[in-house]
């Protein structure tokens, strides 16, 4: 009887087997979450598997497989390039001969007297060479060419894109190419000094007749940008030269292009005051491009390239400086 009444084992686990879902029920929540979405289709079972990194995707060809022109995965053939234009030379505005007929031009813008008028359609040129004395060189001199009388000269065209006038003949042969508001006077032979015995001088007429630096210093700002529109077309044109040469010529041009600058340099160093306004380099420097130009078989009666003063912008307001005064802050 006692047997009877006595719960079996079975019975008496029963409780505990029902509470023990719910004590684990907090540390599995995360993966009964899990089932639930992997049952209902959502979560990671809503997205498709990732391949393992380095196997292609079902359908795409195997590597080394060789594909057809333009099919997809093919890299696009390059399209040829095309080859470079060729460059072509800058051409300046020319110097129009009659643009310094009747000034008086001065060597360096110094001393020593240039003048050039036109009578009917010959050029002539009355001109004052400065020199020293032989017999004391600390001693300076002049000499009028032909007594001061007008001498002839001969138009030799454009062979270097400027007008060319020569004084063959005399006691100083010269040349004179007429470049804007100046003349670029050379010796015709080897000997850069004409000596007069007579008169006790020796001169030495070759460099840039031109104004005196009193009128160039207000227009030093035309100069600088002229100065830098002429300095690039000589490059160009260089560049052109450069392009169209062969071998060993290539180091010819590079080394011409070396002299240019040294000769600008010794030229322009002994004109008055060009450190302020820059007018014989400018000068000089247009001369140059004109010149390759003409070599480079360019038509220098139509520019291709301006040298027109290109405004300058104004300079912002400072806040705390009087825009009426020189540009000290108020109060000094």
């Amino acid at each position: 009887m006692k047997d009877l009444m006595r719960p079996s084992r079975g019975l008496r686990l029963l409780p505990a087997l029902l509470v023990l879902p719910l004590v684990a029920l907090p540390a599995n929540e995360a993966n009964a979450q899990n089932f639930f979405e992997e049952l209902f289709g959502i979560g990671k079972a809503a997205k498709p598997p990732v391949p393992p990194r380095g196997v292609p995707p079902t359908g795409s060809p195997q590597p080394g497989t060789l594909l057809p022109p333009g099919a997809p995965g093919e890299p696009a053939p390059e399209a040829p390039k095309a080859a470079p234009a060729p460059l072509r030379p800058v051409v300046l505005k020319t110097p129009s001969d009659d643009n310094i007929l009747g000034q008086e031009l001065m060597l360096n813008g110094l001393t020593g007297s240039l003048k050039i008028d036109r009578a009917g359609g010959a050029a002539t040129a009355r001109i004052t060479l400065p020199g020293t004395k032989v017999s004391q060189p600390n001693e300076t001199c002049k000499v009028p060419l032909s007594g001061g009388s007008p001498i002839s000269l001969s138009s030799e065209g454009r062979p270097q894109g400027v007008a060319r006038y020569e004084i063959a003949g005399g006691e100083c042969p010269l040349r004179f190419e007429i470049l804007e508001g100046s003349v670029l006077v050379t010796p015709l032979g080897s000997n850069r000094v004409c000596s007069f015995t007579a008169a006790d001088c020796a001169t030495t007429p070759v460099g840039l007749w031109g104004p005196a630096a009193a009128t160039l210093i207000p227009r030093s700002a035309e100069f600088d940008s002229g100065r830098g529109v002429a300095d690039k077309a000589v490059r160009d044109n260089y560049k052109v030269m450069t392009q169209r040469a062969r071998g060993q010529d290539v180091r010819t041009i590079v080394t011409e292009q070396a002299a240019f600058s040294s000769d600008r340099e010794q030229t322009c160093r002994t004109y008055a005051r060009e450190g302020a306004h820059g007018f014989c380099n400018v000068r000089f420097t247009e001369a140059r491009a004109l010149s390759l130009a003409a070599r480079l078989g360019a038509s220098t009666a139509t520019p291709t390239a301006s040298t027109t003063l290109r405004p300058r912008k104004p300079k912002p307001a400072v806040e705390g400086m009087n825009p009426d005064s020189d540009g000290s802050p108020i109060g000094e």
